[in-house]
């Protein structure tokens, strides 16, 4: 993650975007993380959809994104609709050992993997 720098006594501007992506790109396979345990992480608190917004663009970013492990407060694939098919969201997970069941991560809090705490800055 780019960390803020300061030039001529000014701090500068991050690129949001980026920033979600680089901590999307560290979640472990077999894990998921939340849309606002990411914001929280970035500095973003209130910013958990804006997260999500990212999330529906990240099938066009290079390197490639492992959107299908980011799901919202409670487990749900939630953003299953921006991918390929209406399964393909489950089906990764599921090629990854995390089992979901009517849209839902099954044993969420034990697969969930907060960046607050797996990442430091």
């Amino acid at each position: 993650m780019k960390k803020r720098s300061l030039q001529n006594d000014a701090v500068q501007e991050r690129d949001f975007f980026a920033d979600v992506m680089d901590v999307v790109r560290q979640i472990p396979r077999g894990r998921v993380t939340s849309y606002g345990a990411i914001a929280r992480y970035i500095g973003a608190a209130r910013s958990a959809r804006l997260v999500g917004w990212c999330m529906n663009n990240a099938h066009a970013v290079k390197p490639t994104v492992p959107a299908h492990r980011v799901v919202n407060r409670n487990g749900l694939l939630t953003g299953k609709h921006h991918f390929g098919t209406p399964t393909q969201m489950e089906e990764l997970l599921m090629k990854e050992g995390v089992k979901v069941k009517d849209d839902q991560v099954l044993d969420f809090a034990k697969k969930f993997w907060d960046p607050a705490v797996e990442l430091r800055y």
